[in-house]
């Protein structure tokens, strides 16, 4: 598997970052490189890798010499979505549990739909959003988002699987989509009573801890069972699985259904999150995925729509100041330096954090 077509990992993430600083020498250089061993469109495909990767990449640009590329970006994506939708409801249709690879923004219907609204396909995103009202409905008294596999490859899966959280690789990410769409004016049957059950259910979940407010990351039978998570506090305060990336979800939900309560509720869990010292410091890189400038991205979008004021300045400080090497960081966009560039950018010119389903 070519890494250069990798959004995550690979040049297309580094293109994106300088297409939104402007340099488009250097843009022009990494999308060479992200193509040089062709566009994949095979079973792996995703919003992360191979033509849909491009595709979102290259719907921020509209240079004429790119033309070509773009048209061939968004028919694969195109094509990779059929395909994965059509065995995503074989599998609906079969009432079997999903993994979360079906579903999920970085290796499922949930990111294609993401690069969908960026290429304006409404037409297809409207049969992703069918989808994921699908999955919302509920399958033998467990959500029909239960994951049959675990939250860790590495690891076996808990005994009947696990109800994910995580805005990366969780039902927050359907979430977040249905909710932007909805407010894009782009809706489908059962839009909304998609959103609603998915609300409810992080509302069943969600926790409190010396004042702060945070839903775990994963769920078993046996929390099910307990009616209550093994997980006993907050974890690190991430994009990827944190209340930060939740938070922005349920924000977004509010937009979407004008729930005031639950704007003031994301608005909360996200303020008393970053003014915990203890969820903080388990920040220990500057990455996006896990570290202080997914952190920054998020607070930074949710800032944008609280409805009381969220100062993002003391999240830029801790970007600026965590200790950390870069000489001895990758150069991607998750995990590297591409995604430290790209938080701390002074603009916003591509909406190139789209892809992390912030907005």
């Amino acid at each position: 598997m070519s890494t250069g077509q990798s959004l995550a990992d690979g040049a297309a993430g580094v293109a994106l970052l300088h297409l939104e600083t402007g340099d488009w020498p250097a843009a022009y250089a990494a999308l060479r490189e992200a193509t040089a061993d062709g566009v994949s469109i095979a079973d792996g495909a995703s919003l992360f890798h191979g033509a849909p990767a491009l595709a979102f990449v290259l719907a921020t640009t509209d240079h004429p010499h790119l033309a070509r590329a773009r048209t061939i970006a968004a028919t694969g994506t195109a094509t990779v979505t059929r395909r994965r939708l059509d065995t995503a409801h074989r599998r609906i249709d079969s009432r079997q549990q999903p993994h979360y690879a079906e579903y999920d923004l970085i290796r499922g219907l949930t990111g294609l739909g993401v690069a969908l609204r960026r290429l304006g396909d409404h037409d297809l995103l409207r049969h992703v959003l069918d989808y994921l009202v699908r999955l919302t409905e509920p399958v033998d008294d467990l959500p029909g988002w239960w994951c049959a596999n675990g939250p860790d490859r590495h690891q076996p899966p808990p005994p009947g699987g696990h109800a994910n959280h995580g805005l990366a690789h969780g039902i927050t990410g359907p979430l977040a989509l249905l909710a932007l769409t909805h407010r894009d004016g782009i809706s489908v049957n059962g839009h909304t009573t998609a959103i609603t059950r998915i609300c409810r259910w992080l509302d069943r979940w969600q926790q409190h801890t010396d004042s702060a407010t945070w839903w775990p990351q994963t769920l078993t039978l046996d929390d099910l069972h307990r009616g209550t998570p093994a997980q006993r506090h907050p974890l690190r305060p991430s994009w990827c699985y944190g209340t930060p990336g939740i938070a922005r979800a349920q924000q977004l939900a509010g937009i979407a259904l004008d729930d005031i309560t639950r704007r003031h509720l994301a608005d909360t869990a996200f303020t008393t999150c970053v003014n915990d010292s203890a969820q903080i410091r388990r920040l220990t890189d500057r990455s996006l995925c896990h570290g202080t400038a997914g952190l920054l991205a998020t607070g930074r979008r949710i800032a944008a729509d609280a409805l009381t004021p969220t100062p993002v300045t003391p999240l830029t400080r801790l970007h600026q100041h965590i200790t950390s090497s870069t000489a001895g960081e990758p150069a991607g966009l998750l995990d590297g330096t591409t995604g430290t560039r790209l938080a701390t950018a002074a603009t916003t010119t591509t909406g190139w954090d789209a892809c992390l389903l912030l907005h």
